[in-house]
């Protein structure tokens, strides 16, 4: 029986292919306008996936009684510690919530309309960090700023 010879050529890739290629995460989102594409990579999926958490008040998602934020019910508060420690908390919940991150360093802040949170992420798989700086305001709804 005779054997075909296969004749295998390496694929030379572009740069723009070859930084693609090497995205730990991969994944698609329609929300932002601004990204015509709709792909979404690393720090930028994570990021879009902890939003819809914080964009969900807790116990609104049917199924998943746990899933979401308390922040939405404690805006109206003053920013006491022990305020201060129950956003502390969640904010800490919801992004150990995604594994692929670990919150380093979080920050909040009162002003008028609400609340500014501040979260400091590392990416597990790599020595990245990025920042998240949230707003959570009482007219307005989640701002990412």
């Amino acid at each position: 029986m005779p054997f075909k010879n296969i004749e295998l050529n390496p694929t030379k890739y572009t740069e723009t292919q070859r930084q693609t290629r090497y995205h730990l995460y991969k994944g698609f989102s329609t929300v932002d306008p601004m990204n015509t594409s709709g792909k979404l990579f690393d720090f930028e999926l994570i990021k879009q996936n902890i939003l819809n958490h914080f964009n969900t008040r807790k116990g609104e998602r049917v199924m998943s009684p746990e899933f979401g934020t308390i922040i939405w019910d404690l805006i109206m508060e003053p920013l006491t510690d022990q305020v201060r420690d129950l956003i502390t908390s969640d904010v800490t919940t919801i992004c150990k919530f995604d594994p692929r991150v670990s919150p380093i360093e979080i920050k909040i802040n009162e002003y008028e309309q609400g609340y500014l949170v501040e979260v400091t992420l590392l990416m597990k798989d790599s020595d990245e960090t990025s920042n998240l700086r949230l707003a959570f305001d009482q007219k307005i709804g989640l701002r990412i700023q």
